[in-house]
């Protein structure tokens, strides 16, 4: 089952749902590629919990949530699954160009009763989603991630990225073509990440 901790912050149903999750990825990934196979073995924490973490730091009028380069579906997938409960007001859309994986992402919806919106497009061809957050981890250096947020994000929307012990300096080369409020916000599953709470964002 999942950790001690994470059962207690989720329902009884909520929980059981990220556990089937977790044993379709387990099953999945190895033909698919859908998250290193060295991190496989600690799933939990190393993707299912370290996702759950951007819920709390979701604004509380925020009504659509959109992944981006979901992969395995995180962190939107896992997110969605503990919203379900937590929050049901939010609508999640998951936007992943690879068809096997975004295959997966539908099973994963479908059998765990998630309802999620799978965009298997490019992110930087689909049609604006005027998102109220957007999530990415793992997906792309700053300088390039910010181009696809400010396409997709609302006038005030927020971005939540999740990143490495790095980021400083991709957020100093992403200053010298954006301009952006950040806040920085330490992971809960690492010492080494973070992240990165994104807001007034614009080209300059």
């Amino acid at each position: 089952m999942l950790s001690q901790s994470l059962q207690t912050d989720v329902s009884r149903e909520t929980s059981e749902a990220l556990e089937h999750y977790l044993q379709l990825l387990k099953k999945w990934s190895p033909k698919i590629n859908l998250v290193a196979p060295n991190t496989l073995a600690d799933a939990k924490t190393r993707h299912i919990e370290d996702s759950l973490q951007l819920l709390a730091l979701a604004p509380e009028d925020a009504k659509l949530w959109a992944d981006l380069g979901s992969g395995g579906g995180f962190p939107g997938l896992a997110v969605a699954i503990a919203a379900k409960q937590a929050r049901p007001d939010l609508i999640f859309h998951l936007v992943e160009s690879d068809q096997r994986k975004a295959v997966f992402l539908r099973t994963v919806s479908r059998e765990t009763s998630t309802p999620v919106t799978v965009h298997a497009e490019r992110i930087e061809v689909l049609p604006p989603l005027s998102a109220d957050i957007l999530s990415a981890r793992a997906l792309a250096p700053l300088s390039k991630l910010f181009g696809y947020v400010h396409r997709h994000r609302k006038s005030d929307g927020v971005a939540l990225l999740m990143k490495g012990g790095r980021y400083a300096e991709e957020v100093a080369d992403a200053e010298r073509n954006w301009a952006f409020r950040a806040e920085t916000v330490p992971s809960k599953t690492s010492q080494d990440a973070i992240v990165l709470k994104i807001g007034e964002l614009t080209h300059v």
